[in-house]
């Protein structure tokens, strides 16, 4: 975990704070992990003020939980706040799918193929992170294509969120090839204009995710229990 990942001219406690909430989102502090501020201090190369700060910031975000005697830590993925996040998305995604069967211009369209190839290259490097990046940016140009601001700016906020538990699924790779196949239906049932075949692949999409992120976190919970 490195601190020059963003703009060198943001203050210190904002470089701080995006690189402990990227650290979170992509799984390199995992859920309950404590977060000690003298050992994130030292591995950043700043003062404590700066990491105190991002904690409180972290914690207002979700991100972040603070247990009595124990301290902070990463906040744990749960069925119900994966829910909750999935629930909204899987809506406006649909939405979101049906308004650029309409919308979306030849640009977009082909930017679209060139965003599934992408993903599916990405795939093949293995590489978790380039993966999610990839599935990011393919949704992304769907999204755009509503030309829907307040849609746009409503699946901006999720964004944050969203990646977290994308990032879990993702980090299955036995799920990689359901993916591409979902990526191709959304993006032939576009070109087609087939509005409630795109929704429905959408709603699937997001369904998936939910049910395998579901497992993992029962599976998880089983093996802590077994520890214990």
């Amino acid at each position: 975990m490195q601190n020059n990942s963003f703009q060198t001219d943001l203050p210190l406690r904002d470089v701080v704070f995006y690189t402990l909430r990227q650290a979170i989102l992509t799984g390199e502090l995992k859920p309950g992990e404590r977060l000690m501020e003298i050992h994130l201090a030292d591995k950043l190369g700043v003062s404590r003020t700066p990491v105190r700060e991002a904690i409180h910031r972290l914690e207002l975000e979700g991100l972040v939980t603070t247990i009595p005697r124990r301290g902070a830590e990463v906040a744990r993925i749960t069925e119900k706040s994966m829910s909750d996040v999935l629930e909204v998305r899987r809506a406006v995604d649909a939405l979101c799918a049906e308004l650029a069967c309409d919308r979306i211009s030849g640009g977009d369209l082909a930017g679209l193929k060139q965003a599934c190839d992408h993903f599916e290259l990405c795939v093949d490097t293995g590489d978790t992170k380039k993966i999610a990046q990839a599935d990011v940016a393919l949704h992304d140009i769907i999204v755009q294509a509503t030309g829907n601001l307040r849609l746009i700016q409503l699946v901006n906020n999720l964004s944050e969120q969203m990646y977290r538990y994308r990032f879990e699924y993702i980090k299955d790779s036995s799920q990689h090839e359901t993916l591409i196949k979902e990526h191709r239906i959304i993006y032939q049932s576009i070109v087609r204009k087939d509005k409630d075949t795109a929704a429905a692949a959408a709603r699937t999409h997001i369904d998936n995710q939910k049910n395998a992120i579901i497992r993992q976190i029962r599976l998880d919970r089983e093996k802590a229990a077994l520890r214990k």
